[in-house]
């Protein structure tokens, strides 16, 4: 007997819908029919009819904004302003996947340079790696599943997407509106599907390429276990660092640090964690960022005025209140927030040079949590920020073009922004962490490449 998934929202608890759980037989069902569908070649979908598909697609989506922002921020608990810019940035997602389709080509490769290569003509161009699966995270409940299917489709390879089970709904009725569009459904399937059964849908050998977004614990594990010549992506966290210098501009700096600090309620992969403060402006800063913090419109997600709304479970909250605790009793500071708003709300919380052993200064918080380290040298401030393990978007705020490029240099980052936060984001740019934070480049127009392979072909031609 199939199981009962229940979806809750995260603000108060409520339940939104009931849906039945899939099983090892409907991977299974999906797996075979994506493997016949790619090997038949008969079958593929020519590029003007994906074309036109996306094109509806996107139309309908421009017709549905409401809808699904309301649904987006009901399921996943983002504030209602961010849960909009997220749909429409997963329009335009399908923009991007639609422009990009012409720029899949290859390349011409030269001949006749030697008696060997004479009488050819030789070149490449790009097809579809083959199936693909993807396991996706909650907090971009939409477009997470834009970035990990749409690719896949442009280039008109099979997809199978596994949404969080805590926010499958945006995902749900994204199918919904790609059949509408005309895509038949088995180029695009969904599996509502428990941890055991992603795991074998990630690791079977008829997967050529694997999309995973979550947790480094998870993705790392996974990709031990994937079949040999399978392609994989992985997009987990990091710890995003700050160096603030003397000279930046507070009036712009802590507007933007509040914003990539809090936004989702920090639970964003490339959150605002630890800022980096020269020592000389310390106490200024705080007293900003502390001030800006607090006015920070707390609550109801569903409310258009909201800026920070509940972390996804209310263990969550139970986690972040600990690691803060355990911060507070280790010589950490709380300047601000340091406590449970209610089962499913944290308050925006900064603290003032809490160990650097502590879990908040080592550990991804994926919270409202905001950890500031004085500092008196610039270079000592970018060795701490670069002495774990993780590697994703980081951010230095400057007037100095000098010390600007230097530190971009010299932080172990896959990004680094200058006078912006860690959190910024633009669909075509590449996007992805190293070392323990991932592997492989995100965007739209990257993964449509990922999700592709070159071939040669060679002609022999006396003509030639």
């Amino acid at each position: 007997m199939s199981s009962i998934l229940k979806i809750n929202a995260p603000y108060d608890g409520s339940l939104i819908k009931e849906i039945e759980m899939q099983d090892g037989h409907d991977v299974e069902h999906a797996l075979a029919i994506a493997y016949d569908l790619f090997q038949n070649r008969n079958k593929w979908l020519p590029a003007e009819e994906r074309r036109g598909i996306l094109e509806r697609t996107e139309l309908l989506m421009k017709n549905q904004v409401e809808e699904l922002t309301q649904l987006a921020a009901r399921e996943g608990g983002k504030p209602y302003m961010d849960s909009k810019a997220e749909v429409l940035r997963a329009i335009n997602g399908i923009r991007l996947a639609i422009e990009h389709m012409s720029q899949m080509k290859g390349t011409e490769i030269p001949m006749n340079l030697n008696q060997a290569s004479s009488n050819r003509l030789a070149y490449t161009f790009r097809e579809p790696i083959g199936v693909v699966a993807s396991i996706s995270a909650f907090n971009h409940p939409l477009n997470l599943i834009v970035h990990q299917t749409v690719p896949a489709i442009a280039i008109g390879a099979p997809v199978i997407i596994k949404p969080a089970l805590t926010t499958p709904l945006s995902c749900l009725h994204f199918m919904e509106i790609l059949y509408k569009a005309g895509l038949p459904k088995e180029w695009c399937q969904c599996l509502i599907v428990g941890d055991n059964h992603a795991s074998e849908l990630a690791t079977d050998p008829r997967i050529n390429y694997f999309s995973f977004i979550g947790s480094a614990k998870v993705g790392w594990h996974l990709r031990s276990h994937i079949s040999a010549g399978t392609r994989c992506a992985l997009e987990h966290g990091g710890l995003a660092p700050v160096i603030v210098e003397p000279d930046a501009d507070l009036d712009k700096t802590i507007p933007l640090i509040t914003k990539g600090g809090f936004y989702h309620a920090g639970q964003v992969c490339v959150s605002v964690q630890r800022v980096f403060v020269h020592d000389s402006i310390k106490e200024k800063f705080s007293k900003r960022l502390k001030q800006a913090v607090e006015q920070l419109k707390v609550g109801d997600p569903l409310d258009p005025e909201t800026e920070v709304g509940p972390l996804i479970l209310p263990r969550e909250v139970n986690r972040v209140g600990q690691w803060v605790n355990e911060a507070r009793e280790e010589g950490g500071n709380i300047l601000c927030g340091g406590r449970q708003l209610s089962d499913s709300i944290y308050a925006p919380t900064i603290l003032m040079d809490p160990s650097i052993e502590a879990k908040v200064s080592t550990l991804e918080i994926f919270g409202p949590v905001l950890s500031i380290y004085s500092y008196k040298n610039r270079r000592k401030a970018i060795d701490q920020a670069n002495a774990l393990p993780y590697g994703f978007q980081a951010a230095v705020f400057t007037q100095n073009i000098d010390k600007a490029l230097d530190t971009v240099k010299r932080l172990n980052a896959s990004a680094v922004m200058v006078n912006d936060h860690t959190a910024f984001r633009v669909d075509w740019m590449p996007f992805g962490g190293r070392d323990m934070s991932g592997l492989g480049w995100g965007g739209i127009p990257y993964s449509m490449h990922e999700m592709s392979r070159e071939k040669l072909m060679v002609i022999k031609s006396d003509l030639l």
